[in-house]
C-alpha cells in the first residue's frame, strides 16, 4: 500500500516554493486596496484548518467581492506562474487550504448574497461564501430548507469542492447529489458556467460533477445552484444507548434493511459521550448511542419511530428518549456536532488525526469492530463518531504534535483502517476528501490508471499547476 503523507514532512518549510513575486503583489494592491494584505497575522489565519499540518501561510490574501474579483487574481496569477488557493471558513480537515508552494489566498467569504430563490422549482442560486445556516435561514420562511449538514457552518463552496454530506446524508445524499449548477473561474481567468436548474440534462461531459470535489484543484467556485427540499411536516429526535458499538451498528444495519427512510442516524462512542457531557453539561449515559432523526408527517414520523424503537430493542437497546420540540432537537445535535472539538479539550494540546472511511452498510459493524480492537491496544486517546446510517464512521486519535511516536502510532492505525476499508471495497475518503493527507491512500483506491486519468484532466485544465497545487495527487 502507498504510504500517505508524513506528517512531520509538513511541519517543514515548503519545499518548490513559487512565492508571489513584489510586481505581482503592487497590481494586486492597486486594484483591491485594504482588500489586498500581506499582513502576517492575516496570512497565518488563511494558513491553517482543522488538519494536523503545520505550513507557512500563503504570501498574500485577497478578499474578493465579485466574480470579476476571483478572475481578475487569477488571471494575474496565471501570468506570473502563482499558485491560488480558494478560502471559505477553514473548516476542512485534510489540509486543502494550505499554502503547501505558497501563492495567493483567495479569501471568498464576503461573497455571502444569496441571489435568487425559486420556491416553486425548489432550487437557489448563492455566491460561494453563503454558509449554510446562512442558506437556510433566508430559506425558513418559503418552507424550505437545505439539508446538507457536516458539522461546522461551512461554506457551500467549500462544501462542494470537498464534496461534503455530513448527518443528513442517509436520506437526502450528499453536495454532489445537490449542486445543479456552478460557476467557475478557471486556471485562465475565464468564468465557465456549469449545468442549469432543471432536473436533468444529458447535454455533454457532466462538467458540474467534474467539478464538485475538485477540491480547488481545477477552478474556483463563485456561484453555486442548490437544491431545496420542503420542511418536514413533523420532525422528531430521538437517542439510545446500547452496551457496547457492535450492538448500536447492528441495529443501524437492520434500520436501513428495513428500508426506513431515516433522516439521520449517528453514532458517538462512549469517548465522544464524555467529551460532550463534559463540553455541554448534557448528562447523558456514557456508552455507545445512536442518534437518529425522523421526517415526514405526523403519522410518518411515529411510524418511523415506532420502527426502530422494536429493532433497537431487539439489540439491545435501553434509554430511548424523545426529542420532539425543536429545543430539545437542536441541544442534542449541537452536542453531537460539538465532538470534535469537544473531544479536543480532553487532551488540552492535542491535535486530532482523524479519519474518513466508508463501507457498505453490510460490512460496517466489522470494519468498527476490528478498528476498535487495534486502537484499544495501541494505547492512542481516541473517540468515534460516525454518519452511520451511510457507513461512514471518522475515528479521532489525539496526540500530542510534540511526541513523534504519537504520530507515527496514529499514521499506522488510518493506514491499517484504510487497508480495512478497501478490501471491504470502500473507501479512503466518504466526505472529508484526498487534501494532503491522503495523496497515497486514493492511489490505492483508485489505482495508477485512475489516478494517471486524474492528473490528464487537471493538466488540461492548469497545465502551470496554479490552482491549489500539492494537493489529491502529485502533478
Amino acid at each position: 500500500m502507498n504510504a500517505p503523507n508524513d506528517l512531520r514532512s509538513l511541519t517543514t518549510p515548503r519545499l518548490d516554493p513559487r512565492p508571489v513575486p513584489p510586481a505581482m503583489v503592487e497590481a494586486l494592491k492597486a486594484r483591491f486596496g485594504e482588500r489586498c494584505s500581506t499582513a502576517r497575522a492575516v496570512r497565518e489565519q488563511h494558513g491553517r484548518d482543522e488538519s494536523p499540518f503545520d505550513v507557512p501561510p500563503p504570501d498574500a490574501v485577497v478578499y474578493a467581492l465579485t466574480t470579476e474579483d476571483v478572475a481578475f487574481t487569477v488571471a494575474l496569477a496565471q501570468q506570473h506562474g502563482v499558485p491560488v488557493i480558494p478560502f471559505g471558513v477553514g473548516s476542512s480537515l485534510e489540509g486543502h487550504l494550505l499554502a503547501v508552494q505558497g501563492g495567493v489566498s483567495i479569501d471568498l467569504s464576503r461573497m455571502n448574497a444569496v441571489l435568487r430563490v425559486n420556491a416553486e422549482d425548489l432550487t437557489a442560486t448563492v455566491e460561494a461564501g453563503v454558509t449554510r445556516k446562512q442558506l437556510n435561514e433566508a430559506i425558513r420562511h418559503e418552507g424550505l430548507f437545505f439539508p446538507i449538514d457536516p458539522g461546522a457552518d461551512a461554506t457551500l463552496g467549500g462544501m462542494a469542492a470537498t464534496r461534503a454530506s455530513g448527518t443528513n446524508a442517509v436520506r437526502y445524499a450528499t453536495m454532489r447529489e445537490n449542486v445543479l449548477g456552478l460557476a467557475v473561474v478557471t486556471a485562465s481567468g475565464e468564468v465557465v458556467r456549469t449545468g442549469s436548474r432543471a432536473r436533468k440534462s444529458s447535454a455533454g461531459y457532466d462538467l458540474t460533477r467534474l467539478f464538485v470535489g475538485s477540491e480547488g484543484t481545477l477552478g474556483v467556485m463563485t456561484e453555486i445552484t442548490l437544491r431545496l427540499y420542503p420542511l418536514p411536516e413533523a420532525i422528531s429526535a430521538a437517542v439510545c444507548h446500547f452496551p457496547d458499538i457492535d450492538a448500536a451498528v447492528r441495529a443501524t444495519i437492520q434500520i436501513i434493511q428495513m428500508g426506513v427512510p431515516i433522516a439521520r442516524c449517528e453514532l458517538l462512542d462512549a469517548h465522544a459521550i464524555r467529551a460532550v457531557n463534559a463540553h455541554d453539561k448534557l448528562g447523558l449515559h456514557e456508552s455507545p448511542m445512536l442518534l437518529m432523526e425522523f421526517h415526514g408527517s405526523p403519522a410518518g414520523v411515529k411510524e418511523q419511530a415506532e420502527t426502530v424503537q422494536a429493532i433497537t430493542a431487539d439489540c439491545g437497546a435501553g434509554g430511548f428518549q424523545w426529542a420532539t420540540t425543536p429545543e430539545e432537537r437542536t441541544r442534542l445535535w449541537a452536542a453531537r456536532h460539538h465532538a470534535y472539538f469537544s473531544a479536543l479539550q480532553t487532551r488540552p494540546g492535542c491535535r486530532a488525526v482523524t479519519t474518513d472511511t466508508c463501507v457498505p452498510i453490510s460490512r460496517l459493524a466489522e470494519c468498527i469492530n476490528d478498528t476498535v480492537a487495534e486502537v484499544d491496544a495501541s494505547g492512542i486517546p481516541y473517540f468515534i463518531v460516525g454518519h452511520v446510517g451511510d457507513g461512514n464512521f471518522h475515528v479521532g486519535y489525539l496526540i500530542n504534535p510534540a511526541a513523534p511516536h504519537e504520530r507515527d502510532t496514529a499514521e499506522r492505525l488510518n493506514r491499517q483502517l484504510v487497508e480495512r476499508a478497501l478490501a471491504m471495497e470502500g473507501t479512503c475518503s466518504g466526505e472529508h476528501g484526498i487534501g494532503l493527507h491522503k495523496m497515497g491512500f486514493l492511489q490505492d483506491e483508485a489505482g495508477i490508471g485512475g489516478v494517471a486519468l486524474m492528473r490528464a484532466i487537471k493538466h488540461a485544465l492548469d497545465p502551470r499547476n496554479i490552482m491549489n497545487p500539492g494537493k489529491i495527487f502529485e502533478f
